[in-house]
């Protein structure tokens, strides 16, 4: 199984080149899209209560992030509660980044709507036509093919990953990809180490970071009580990705 664990002396690469004829898809803040509701979860929050990180300085964004979890609070808002058919680690980790100032997509244009967009044309984002739900496995092959183009770096280090968290005060990620094709894969944010959160770290490496998910069960901070999840044979493969 492929996976991104490995130390790298270049510790962060480049999967594709940047392409600026590509364009995000999305949608502005809707009022129907709440923490207390379970409508519009392809559209960002309207939520004047909800922090931006503020990018001030490395420790001022650090402390908006903090807020921020604790205000999205993954582990008590309706947004994120699982169903019985699905789980919604893609919608948590989207809204974290929305309001990290982060672009990554909850919905992203369809194979024809890419094709005319890269050939100049303008495309509108309408829902079930040029734009449709992306699941944490699509969002996977999206990092590799699109990432560079909205500023993510690939990084092939946890450790690394961790350290740059800290230090900027950056947004990292961890996207598994589902092996058996039609099931969810996993993603979760990388957060900034707090004095009362930290990562496992063994003869001072980072073996398991801080993270903040939706998934099956949701958690505000986790480290050792899914270990290396990545790793997990269900996954076919496993990226990392930071950005600033």
């Amino acid at each position: 199984m492929k996976n991104d664990t490995v130390t790298n002396n270049a510790s962060i690469i480049a999967d594709s080149l940047p392409d600026s004829r590509i364009k995000a898809a999305g949608f502005l803040p809707d009022v129907l899209s709440r923490l207390d509701s379970t409508k519009m979860k392809y559209k960002p929050i309207s939520d004047a209560s909800i922090p931006f990180r503020d990018e001030t300085n490395a420790a001022t964004k650090k402390e908006s992030i903090a807020k921020l979890i604790e205000k999205l609070d993954v582990t008590g808002n309706i947004r994120y509660k699982r169903t019985v058919e699905d789980t919604y680690c893609n919608v948590y980790s989207f809204d974290y980044c929305y309001f990290t100032n982060v672009y990554l997509p909850t919905v992203w244009w369809t194979d024809e709507s890419i094709e005319k967009i890269l050939n100049g044309e303008e495309v509108e984002a309408i829902y079930g036509e040029t734009v449709q739900t992306i699941y944490s496995s699509a969002i996977h092959d999206w990092f590799l093919k699109w990432g560079s183009s909205f500023g993510w770096k690939r990084i092939l280090s946890i450790d690394k990953m961790q350290e740059k968290v800290n230090t900027s005060g950056g947004v990292g990620i961890i996207c598994a990809k589902r092996r058996q094709r039609g099931l969810s894969g996993h993603i979760v944010p990388v957060v900034p180490e707090t004095k009362q959160h930290k990562a496992y770290r063994e003869n001072e490496k980072v073996i398991y970071p801080l993270q903040s998910q939706a998934g099956k069960v949701n958690y505000k901070y986790f480290t050792t009580i899914k270990k290396d999840w990545w790793n997990n044979e269900l996954y076919s493969s496993s990226v990392f990705y930071y950005h600033d």
